[in-house]
């Protein structure tokens, strides 16, 4: 594997990926991304789109520095302003209640209605959190199938739910 090459044809995708997850340019984020494609390459199976590995590092190198950098900020504040902000109301007001379940038996409902198969995906996806391998190793499907059903069951979803969003 040329890492020169790699780096070159997919660093404006990794720079997008972190500019979009953690809203700033990290050059820093770039460099931990490809640092870990450069130490797992051996690790990468050739059943899926290298790219695609490649935006998953990214994604999740940006999600760690988000809860890193929030951990920290938590931390280290210790204005009145942040301990107020920490001290929190567990009683819902009743109407947020019944706004929240009328949401939550909506979307159920969205997603009760959707083709079995469609509805089966994105209950792995989005509830139970499994990633596109995971889904596909699960149901012998091909990744672009999952996929493909992912984005048909929440193009569904939105066009159905478009008051909730």
């Amino acid at each position: 594997m040329n890492f020169k090459k790699i780096i070159e044809s997919n660093k404006q995708h990794v720079q997008n990926i972190i500019k979009l997850i953690t809203k700033e340019q990290n050059e820093d984020l770039e460099q931990e991304v490809f640092i870990k494609v450069w130490k797992n390459s051996d690790k990468y199976k050739e059943c899926g789109n290298f790219k695609s590995w490649i935006c998953t590092i990214a994604k999740n190198v940006s999600k760690d520095y988000l809860k890193s950098a929030k951990r920290k900020v938590d931390i280290n504040s210790t204005s009145d302003e942040t301990i107020i902000n920490k001290i929190t109301d567990k009683k819902e007001v009743p109407e947020q209640v019944i706004v929240n379940e009328f949401r939550r038996r909506r979307i159920k409902k969205a997603i009760n209605n959707l083709k079995p198969k469609l509805k089966e995906i994105i209950i792995l996806y989005e509830i139970e959190g499994l990633s596109y391998e995971n889904i596909s190793n699960k149901l012998k499907i091909p990744i672009g199938t999952v996929k493909s059903r992912l984005y048909n069951a929440k193009k569904i979803l939105a066009d159905e739910l478009i008051d909730l969003l």
